[in-house]
């Protein structure tokens, strides 16, 4: 899923993609290319594929330089089988690959590859790097898994070279892929890191329902789930109109920019929501006004975006897979975290809707692929606390899938103490990059955070080990 900058706006970029075969070529660092118009996609009809020789803002791409305007790389694009790509090879290669993957980018019908975060740490440790555009764009983790694991091959047509060591790395959307790449294509990988992925799956899209049902049973707000795709514009209208409705109730200035004012009734719908995010943890209270400022996701951006991912993108299916994908029927919905259920949490399981799934999670590529947890690599992914776009839940149903599948040992998962999705410093992304290539490398497993003991994810200082830098926006105890 892409990224959702600070402030109150959501920022889900438009897609750009495909064309028929065009062949590869370096880019020159002294002559860049002309940028030239998206051209028609030759698998995909209706979908376009950007010039990969330039971003959007019209910047043209070519390899880094240093101060002196020295080249330190030496990069390739090109558009093959609908979808563009990009390459980029240090001239002090160290013989290994990073393959990125890119988060969700909306509906839009074009397509278009751009730099990975971490690509001036990867040419400065000496890594080559490839990206995909993907042919689709849309929440299509499938196509996404195959259009990134192509450019392994891509990467030795192009330049000659075979890479002796190819890391899988991925950003939100492109962290689901990550996770799903290095089951499906076992032996192409030596390593995985996966940034505020999605890597539970559609536990993701429980999620958004769990958001809406509980605030809708505190509420008394009438609810109904769509479960046959997208569920229209009268479902939309109606659906708005309920929630503003309903909100007076929960507090007020929701989605306009600046942290509501919440009522009792309000804070008890925070503590629900904590608890389906990841449990009680430092900082949630701001991450709660931080993301109830925010709009939701069209075409329910007038409202606030908890509610706006309602019911998760096209009635359930995220426009992918037929059919619902969500299913909080045997969910128990928690207000604290005593043993005993209050009465106030016996009204709010009794009251809330349920919802039924009618297709699942495939093992395959099709759909939305399912992440098993069964890596046999390094894996060390990296979250922030305070997400709730993409939740710390997701990380903590990948460990515990992981330790089903006995691969514990095999995954390392970091928290960052921030409120915005994939709201990394490069400090974070460099460190953890570096000491997931020395667990590689040495068969040392990197450290991380014990996101299934509930005690340590609620301690005043959970997130501190591996943040770099303080945020404005995540307000809790300060860090030793």
């Amino acid at each position: 899923m892409g990224h959702l900058r600070a402030g109150a706006r959501l920022l889900t970029v438009v897609v750009l993609l495909s064309a028929s075969l065009v062949a590869a070529s370096p880019v020159s660092a002294a002559e860049p290319a002309a940028c030239t118009a998206p051209v028609p996609s030759s698998t995909k009809p209706g979908y376009v594929v950007a010039d990969p020789d330039c971003d959007l803002n019209g910047t043209p791409f070519g390899p880094l330089t240093s101060a002196d305007g020295t080249p330190l790389s030496r990069t390739w694009t090109g558009i093959v089988d609908g979808a563009a790509y990009r390459i980029e090879v240090p001239l002090r290669w160290n013989g290994e690959l990073a393959v990125w993957a890119h988060g969700y980018r909306g509906q839009g019908a074009t397509v278009y590859v751009d730099n990975p975060s971490l690509r001036a740490h990867y040419v400065a440790r000496g890594f080559a790097w490839a990206a995909s555009s993907y042919q689709t764009n849309g929440y299509d983790v499938g196509q996404g898994v195959r259009d990134s694991h192509a450019m392994i091959a891509r990467f030795a047509a192009v330049t000659g070279k075979r890479a002796r060591g190819v890391y899988m790395t991925g950003v939100s959307m492109g962290g689901h892929i990550t996770a799903v790449a290095i089951e499906h294509y076992r032996g192409s990988f030596v390593g995985a890191m996966p940034l505020c992925g999605s890597i539970g799956d559609t536990e993701l899209y429980d999620y958004f329902t769990d958001a809406t049902v509980t605030a809708a049973a505190l509420t008394g707000m009438p609810l109904s789930f769509p479960t046959d795709g997208d569920p229209g514009p009268a479902f939309d209208a109606a659906f708005k109109a309920d929630v503003k409705a309903a909100l007076p109730l929960l507090g007020s200035n929701f989605g306009v920019g600046v942290p509501p004012t919440l009522t009792d009734l309000g804070r008890t719908w925070g503590d629900a929501v904590e608890r389906r995010s990841g449990g009680e943890r430092p900082g949630f209270d701001s991450a709660f006004a931080y993301w109830n400022a925010a709009p939701g996701l069209a075409p329910n951006n007038d409202v606030p975006f908890l509610f706006g991912v309602y019911p998760g993108m096209s009635g359930g299916t995220a426009g992918i897979a037929p059919g619902n994908i969500v299913d909080n029927r045997l969910t128990w919905y928690d207000l604290d975290d005593r043993l005993l259920p209050s009465r106030a949490e016996l009204r709010l399981n009794r009251d809330a809707l349920r919802v039924a799934r009618t297709a699942t999670a495939s093992r395959d590529l099709s759909g939305i692929p399912r992440v098993n947890g069964d890596p046999r690599i390094p894996v060390l992914s990296l979250h922030t606390i305070g997400d709730l776009f993409v939740p710390l839940s997701m990380e903590q149903t990948y460990a515990l899938r992981a330790a089903l599948h006995g691969q514990s040992r095999n995954v390392a998962q970091r928290a960052v103490r921030a409120v915005g999705h994939c709201e990394f410093t490069p400090g974070e992304l460099n460190r953890t990059f570096d000491d997931l290539v020395t667990w590689v490398r040495t068969g040392r497993k990197a450290a991380g955070d014990a996101l299934l003991n509930p005690r340590e994810v609620a301690r005043p200082t959970f997130g501190c080990t591996y943040t770099v830098g303080a945020r404005p926006n995540f307000v809790a105890p300060a860090c030793p």
